[in-house]
């Protein structure tokens, strides 16, 4: 019985830290895709949990910088498709105006863990920003906008748009050490951060941004080693 029961325990250790491996292979896997704009890091207290946020570089939502998370399912990567929340408020036609959940369904109907990764559904996420037809839409009163009435649409996305920069340096709302964040920008703390990126992407001129910004003056652009050089 004991022999059974160790088994058992092993089998549900070695899942766990596989699945771990596997969540960590994804997000380095990020590093090597020309993912412009979009940090991400996963929770210091759920690896199924991922933070992100996009600053919108181009497109009538240009200027936006829009909160996201990225839910992985219990058994990823063998379940369903993982939930990417915008917790920034976004007028959107592929963005439930109730939940904030973005529709994968057109791009990603089913999960296939051998064709699918999580930089897709990134770069997806970035797509949408700039390519506004779509087939179904999760926010009907925003797809009806964007089609017949553009003046209207566009007033409503320039309202969510300051409404993200007007809430760019919110406090966290949840107590995690991984919650992405923005400050003011400060000479005296940047400065010298901002010229040890610069060094460091003088001899790693191939390695992708890693999520580390902070906020130019007199903007809401980031800095990232990429941009920097």
């Amino acid at each position: 019985m004991n022999d059974v029961v160790n088994s058992s325990e092993m089998k549900e250790s070695y899942s766990i830290y596989h699945q771990e491996y596997i969540i960590m292979a994804e997000y380095r896997m990020l590093q090597t895709e020309n993912l412009q704009g979009i940090y991400v890091i996963p929770s210091y207290e759920n690896s199924l949990l991922w933070f992100g946020v996009i600053f919108v570089r181009s497109g009538v939502y240009e200027g936006g910088v829009f909160r996201f998370t990225l839910t992985l399912p219990e058994k990823f990567p063998n379940d369903s498709v993982p939930v990417v929340t915008f917790t920034s408020k976004l007028y959107h036609p592929a963005v439930n105006a109730n939940t904030g959940v973005l529709n994968l369904n057109e791009v990603f109907p089913q999960w296939d863990r051998k064709q699918h990764h999580i930089w897709q559904i990134l770069k997806y996420l970035h797509l949408i920003f700039n390519n506004l037809n779509f087939k179904s839409s999760a926010n009907v009163d925003a797809s009806v906008a964007f089609k017949n009435n553009r003046k209207v649409f566009l007033e409503k996305v320039k309202e969510c748009v300051m409404s993200s920069i007007d809430h760019i340096y919110d406090d966290p709302p949840v107590d995690d050490k991984h919650y992405i964040t923005f400050k003011p920008y400060d000479p005296e703390l940047h400065e010298t951060v901002t010229n040890d990126m610069l060094k460091l992407s003088k001899t790693k001129t191939n390695e992708g941004t890693h999520g580390i910004s902070w906020v130019q003056p007199g903007s809401f652009q980031s800095f990232s080693k990429e941009e920097t050089t």
